[in-house]
């Protein structure tokens, strides 16, 4: 008899399971739902947003009337410029099949300079770009470059199939957070640049931004993404207030880059504030190698508490600190290399001419490069601590179920 009822009692309790799984489903097919429909809420808003930041009157800066860029096709080299030696002198002239444009269809004779930034060594069926200036029946054409979109496209989609064959799901959820940082920071952050709003501020705006949605579209809304995304943003933070620190103390500043000649000339026509550009490019360049530590940290660390439910606060701050430590060197080094890897015709031409010591570490773009390596260098590490106690405190004990279903 008491067989039977034990027997009884599993029988209603299997089936008190059952219906209470059958009843959960619903809900989680609900809840994703919910989230598509804010994630295309979300998508909607910023592409309305692109849309009338990318339609605003610019000031014109150049005078481009009857100038375009057009496409053709090399149809023959009349007159080349390979010289015996191998190298090319002058410019080649050429006849090109136009394929866009006004004058699409048309051959035209045209030239094409043999300099290393502008023109391109021509043969017969090779796609170009041509600056084409039209005037009623008058054409004045000459080679810009190769034509290299296509083949830009085709590189940026085989890393996204690469991404998705790989990463399967998540692979194909990486690929959508990848798209969604660059669709912000060309469409939104750069023209809101434009419009004078501050680039650090905007910086930091676009930032945890991009954090919340990438992670978002990664692990959906969860304790681990929210973990991830307040120590990446925690990260950024404090690069920019180093890089702001080591420009107070050096005495270098937006001012001070290479290109300023050029900046002025904006700055001049419409007051955008160049002096912030530097710092806000700083926050923006430090943002992957945040993310990377921040979401690997809280990865490791929810499965430390899933491994062991038991485990104190303490221990689970040791422990994600061991984790954290052994990514603090190779994510520093990511960063300064990048910035090295920046500067590496600067620093040839250095060596080239044995500029002193003195003169090279005091130039502004070394200073510059160092400022950029050291602040992103600087938030990482810091973000670890900051990041492992985050973690520490939303996972410290026994991990809830029905939490991460309720934020998911």
């Amino acid at each position: 008899m008491g067989r039977f009822n034990m027997q009884h009692v599993r029988l209603k309790d299997a089936d008190w399971q059952g219906h209470h799984s059958e009843g959960e489903k619903p809900k989680r097919s609900k809840r994703a739902w919910i989230r598509r429909i804010v994630m295309a809420v979300i998508f909607l808003i910023l592409v309305f947003a692109a849309w009338r930041l990318n339609t605003m009157k610019k000031t014109e800066m150049v005078n481009r009337t009857g100038n375009t860029y057009e496409k053709g096709i090399v149809q023959e080299v009349l007159q080349d410029n390979l010289q015996a030696d191998g190298t090319r002198t002058g410019e080649q002239i050429v006849t090109v099949k136009m394929t866009t444009g006004v004058r699409k269809g048309d051959v035209i004779q045209m030239t094409s300079a043999s300099g290393f930034l502008f023109g391109t060594a021509c043969r017969p069926g090779l796609h170009v770009i041509v600056v084409q200036s039209v005037s009623g029946d008058s054409t004045v054409s000459s080679v810009y470059s190769r034509d290299r979109g296509g083949v830009i496209a085709l590189f940026g989609l085989l890393y996204l199939v690469a991404l998705v064959a790989v990463g399967g799901k998540q692979g194909l959820k990486a690929s959508a957070g990848l798209v969604i940082t660059f669709f912000i920071i060309i469409f939104i952050w750069i023209p809101l640049i434009y419009l004078r709003v501050s680039p650090i501020r905007s910086a930091v705006l676009v930032c945890a931004l991009t954090t919340v949605l990438t992670f978002w579209c990664i692990g959906g809304i969860s304790r681990k993404t929210i973990t991830a995304t307040l120590g990446t943003v925690s990260g950024v933070v404090i690069a920019g207030i180093f890089a702001e620190v080591f420009s107070l103390a050096t005495g270098i500043s937006g001012w001070n880059v290479s290109n300023i000649e050029t900046l002025l000339t904006i700055w001049e026509s419409n007051r955008i504030k160049v002096g912030g550009l530097l710092f806000a490019g700083i926050l923006i360049s430090a943002l992957g190698a945040e993310m990377d530590v921040a979401m690997s940290i809280a990865s490791s660390m929810q499965e430390i508490c899933r491994q062991n439910p038991g485990i104190s606060r303490w221990e689970l701050f040791c422990a994600g600190m061991r984790v954290g430590r052994d990514m603090m060197g190779t994510d520093s080094n990511t960063l300064l290399l990048a910035f090295v890897g920046t500067e590496v015709s600067q620093l040839v031409l250095n060596f080239a001419y044995d500029l002193p010591a003195a003169q090279v570490i005091n130039s502004n773009n070394i200073g510059i490069a160092v400022m950029q390596g050291l602040s992103g260098s600087f938030g990482i590490v810091l973000s670890v601590p900051i990041t492992v106690l985050i973690a520490s405190w939303i996972f410290r004990g026994k991990p809830s179920d029905s939490v991460e279903q309720i934020l998911q």
